[in-house]
């Protein structure tokens, strides 16, 4: 039975798996010194990434292109899916747990039956599995390739702004960071590979792991551009579960190019809350007693009857001992004054546009679909 086994198997053909050759010799070696990419989270020292390389083939069926980019729980790269003989980028996430709620949300997208027209502007999973690596098992998303995020595609742009007319097209999408624009002209893939091949990417090797320099596509030109599609769903949360963190206005830094509220502590130099209170004050006026009263952490930051911000007047206790929390609160200032980019009554529209959403109070704040209607969205002003 085996030696008939053997036959059997001598006469069918191995799929023709079309592997892509790139070159292990002629590329950069980065300095030990310059720490890059996923190498300045510290987590490869820990062994929560994968080690993928280029040219290699993951899951039995993806052969790595080239680096697209990465985070503090993922790499993204370029890849080839043999049988399909189609492009695809994969989302190598770390060994971590909670990594695995993406992949839970896509499953419950893809569950979902709608005919609702949003559902064409949400990326779709092609495939999810998953791999064992030095250090655990890592789960892994397959997509079809896009361009970068709106918000590095931006970067691109010499002014580091949209226009008023692209931001008036995106504003019905929700975050700059979660808009991945399509990919029309595939010759922008193809470019890719071949820029990989002759001029391979800068590396170095950290602990047996190779730290790659990620490949931007070449900038696409408007007939290149395709839809953009909502993706990215680590930090997305059931319609049912409350979500309470810090968010910022992104439509302003897209339109302004700066932040509405940074949010920097001047003691710690990073980004606090406190901090990022005490400019919505003086943006806003102090919030109204109601809203402080419904707050978890009102008590951090103010005292009893809601009037004071406790950051200038009084000791806060921490784990690690007493420390003074004096952030003066900094003079009244006003949108029309942070606003560089327009004048007269369209600046004015547009100032109203966002008071709509800038409200302390959620009831105070438009619904999208209010937003909608606005005049200077529609180009009324």
């Amino acid at each position: 039975m085996a030696s008939f086994w053997h036959m059997v198997k001598s006469l069918v053909r191995e799929p023709d798996l079309h592997l892509i050759r790139f070159s292990n010799s002629n590329f950069t070696t980065l300095p030990s010194d310059q720490k890059i990419e996923e190498e300045a989270h510290g987590s490869i020292l820990k062994g929560r990434y994968y080690p993928v390389r280029i040219g290699d083939v993951v899951g039995e069926k993806y052969q790595v292109l080239g680096k697209l980019g990465y985070g503090v729980g993922s790499t993204v790269w370029l890849a080839n899916e043999f049988h399909k003989r189609r492009s695809v980028a994969l989302k190598v996430f770390t060994n971590d747990i909670q990594n695995r709620e993406e992949i839970n949300v896509y499953n419950h997208l893809m569950s979902v039956r709608s005919k609702h027209p949003g559902r064409n502007y949400i990326r779709n999973a092609l495939d999810a599995f998953a791999i064992q690596g030095p250090n655990g098992e890592h789960h892994c998303l397959v997509h079809e390739p896009m361009l970068e995020s709106v918000q590095e595609l931006l970067r691109r742009n010499p002014s580091r702004r949209f226009t008023e007319d692209l931001l008036r097209v995106f504003l019905q999408y929700i975050s700059a960071w979660n808009i991945l624009v399509g990919i029309e002209d595939k010759s922008i893939i193809q470019n890719f590979v071949e820029a990989e091949q002759e001029c391979p990417s800068p590396r170095k090797e950290v602990r047996g792991y190779t730290v790659y320099a990620s490949r931007a596509f070449d900038c696409p030109s408007g007939k290149s551009i395709g839809e953009p599609l909502l993706s990215d769903f680590g930090s997305a949360v059931s319609g049912d579960v409350e979500h309470d963190e810090d968010v910022q206005p992104n439509i302003w830094d897209l339109f302004e190019g700066k932040h509405m509220f940074y949010g920097k502590d001047p003691k710690e130099g990073r980004y606090m809350t406190r901090a990022h209170l005490v400019h919505m004050i003086a943006l806003m006026g102090p919030p109204p007693p109601e809203l402080l009263k419904a707050g978890k952490r009102t008590a951090e930051f103010f005292d009893e009857d809601g009037k004071n911000f406790l950051s200038t007047l009084t000791l806060i206790a921490n784990s690690a001992g007493g420390w003074q929390a004096d952030i003066p609160i900094p003079e009244r200032t006003c949108l029309e004054e942070s606003e560089e980019n327009l004048e007269g009554s369209n600046k004015e529209a547009f100032l109203r546009f966002m008071r709509k959403m800038v409200q302390w109070r959620p009831e105070d704040r438009q619904t999208a679909n209010q937003l909608l209607e606005d005049d200077w969205l529609n180009g009324r002003s």
